[in-house]
C-alpha cells in the first residue's frame, strides 16, 4: 500500500471513529432529553424574525468563523521563571485535576466540559452550557 493510500485510510478511520463517538453521544443526549427538557435559555432567532414579520437573518451569520478554545488552567510567572523553562519543565496551573475545563468562544466562556480521547486525538464533551447570568458571575471572580 502506498504512503498516500495509507494516510487516506488512516484519515478515513479517524473520521469513522469520531462519527461513532458523535453517534454514541447523540444516543446519550436523546435519552437525557427524554428524561428532562432543559429550560429555554435563549430566544430562537427564527421566532424573533417571524414575530417581527421579517426575513430569517440568522442564515447570514452561520458561516462567520469564531475562535473556539479549551482552557486547562492559568498561572502567572515572572519573565525570569519563563526564560528558565525547558524541555520537561512543569508549570503549575490554578485548576485542579478532574475539574471541568472552560470552553471559550472568542475569549468568552460559553460552556464547560470534560476531555475525551478518540483515536489518539483530544476532544471535549460539553457538560454544562453557561447562561448569560452565570457568564456575568464568572467574569467578576
Amino acid at each position: 500500500m502506498t504512503d498516500a493510500a495509507e494516510t487516506n485510510d488512516q484519515a478515513t478511520s479517524a473520521e469513522d471513529d469520531w462519527a461513532a463517538a458523535m453517534a454514541e453521544q447523540a444516543t446519550v443526549d436523546a435519552a437525557a432529553q427524554a428524561e428532562a427538557q432543559p429550560a429555554q435559555i435563549f430566544q430562537s432567532f427564527g421566532e424573533a424574525a417571524n414575530k417581527a414579520g421579517g426575513m430569517n437573518d440568522f442564515d447570514m451569520i452561520l458561516d462567520i468563523p469564531v475562535q473556539l478554545s479549551v482552557e486547562l488552567g492559568r498561572t502567572r510567572i515572572s519573565i525570569r521563571n519563563l526564560l528558565q523553562l525547558g524541555h520537561g519543565s512543569v508549570v503549575e496551573l490554578d485548576a485542579l485535576a478532574g475539574e471541568p475545563m472552560d470552553v471559550l468562544v472568542n475569549g468568552t466562556l460559553i460552556a464547560q466540559g470534560e476531555v475525551v480521547v478518540v483515536n489518539d486525538k483530544f476532544g471535549i464533551r460539553l457538560t454544562d452550557i453557561i447562561t448569560p447570568s452565570e457568564r456575568m458571575r464568572k467574569i467578576n471572580r
